[in-house]
């Protein structure tokens, strides 16, 4: 699992990052809120820690954005704000939970833990769906109307992270970190290759869905207006 830690506190975030990673977390680490932003658009991490006084962009309007776009990154405020109404501000704008400092590093553990313990919107063997295509995860078969194909491991999981986003593009790092790992070192070509596997597989169920280039920047997952 891969933790994103956004703290302008160098000493704080250096403590939580190497903890966090004692206990066999990875970790990203940013001191404001503007790149914290950026780091959350490639959609690489697993759970976001976020202060809410942050330099350039505060904690709130980061999380706000973060909503906004659609992305359900689960987020976790780590923050000295603690009455009644930051907790309050923080839940209602999207935060999955709210930790006030000082905390002891145990309690932020069993906070994490809690939200993986969480079942996605995903789960439960319901299948993901997107206009006139549906995937099932554990058949690793995609579905149009009466015509179905069935899909190699790695094809489907670029699929299912495509459906988790769609309409939306997604950044070739992000892909790469998602479906191969953060810590691989396959080639850029590779993705290409699998991106043109999955074409071959929507159109043979006759799907309207296409997945489209983004020159310089990725793929999505789109409808074709062709």
């Amino acid at each position: 699992m891969r933790i994103l830690i956004i703290e302008d506190d160098k000493s704080l975030a250096e403590t939580l990052r190497f903890q966090l990673e004692q206990n066999h977390f990875e970790t990203d680490v940013c001191h404001d809120g503007e790149e914290g932003l950026h780091f959350i658009e490639q959609k690489s991490h697993d759970l976001i820690l976020l202060d809410r006084m942050l330099p350039i962009l505060d904690g709130i309007s980061v999380l706000k954005i973060t909503r906004a776009k659609n992305i359900s990154t689960p987020i976790i405020f780590v923050t000295a704000l603690g009455a009644l109404n930051d907790k309050i501000t923080g839940l209602d704008c999207g935060a999955d939970d709210y930790l006030v400092k000082p905390f002891d590093f145990e309690e932020l553990l069993a906070r994490i833990r809690c939200i993986l313990r969480r079942p996605s919107k995903w789960e439960g063997g319901k299948p993901l769906e997107f206009e006139d295509i549906s995937y099932d995860i554990q058949q690793k078969k995609l579905y149009c109307k009466d015509l179905s194909c069935s899909l190699s491991a790695r094809e489907g999981d670029l699929l299912e992270f495509f459906l988790r986003n769609p309409q939306q593009t997604i950044p070739r790092a992000s892909l790469l970190s998602k479906v191969w790992g953060p810590d691989s070192d396959v080639e850029d070509g590779n993705l290409d290759n699998y991106v043109y596997f999955l074409r071959r597989r929507l159109k043979t169920v006759k799907s309207s869905v296409q997945l489209r280039t983004v020159r310089g920047v990725g793929y999505q997952l789109e409808v074709s207006h062709v």
